[in-house]
């Protein structure tokens, strides 16, 4: 029982990770001679490197409550679970748990959607950078981190 709560702990530290990288980073849209995140689009000119805020649309700041609203519920269910598995009754469940961190993969799926649809860019010119792929694995391992809390019991 002990490897099954290490082995559960280790996945929501590795999708908290995740998260937080995917939400920080700098490479959502990436192409020759730019850089576009949620906070920023950096571009390269002969003169050096100029970073200007991202846009003010709607869409974008969405997707930037979305991710924060990620990371921010992946903590919670983090800190519940460190809760429950000291307070909880034998042969009790870690819904609350399993709540916050479906929750998270909700949110960070439908960030990553918005993113998808409403991106603006120019396929031909920028691609998906790594920190978008990041959020798109973290919301499976977050959907099935939530899922297995669901399942696990507290035993003695």
């Amino acid at each position: 029982m002990l490897l099954i709560l290490l082995g559960v702990l280790i996945l929501h530290l590795i999708i908290l990770i995740l998260l937080i990288v995917s939400t920080a980073a700098s490479a959502w849209s990436v192409g020759v001679d730019r850089a576009t995140d949620l906070w920023y689009n950096c571009k390269t000119s002969s003169v050096g490197y100029h970073c200007s805020q991202a846009s003010n649309e709607d869409w974008i700041q969405a997707v930037q409550a979305l991710m924060i609203l990620s990371v921010l519920f992946c903590f919670f269910s983090l800190v519940a679970f460190l809760y429950q598995l000291f307070r909880l009754v034998k042969g009790g469940r870690f819904f609350f748990t399993a709540i916050f961190q479906i929750l998270a993969s909700v949110f960070v799926m439908c960030g990553a959607i918005i993113y998808t649809v409403m991106s603006p860019d120019d396929p031909s010119i920028t691609q998906f950078g790594y920190a978008y792929v990041l959020a798109w694995v973290a919301f499976p391992l977050c959907l099935i981190s939530g899922l297995i809390y669901i399942v696990l019991r507290k035993k003695e």
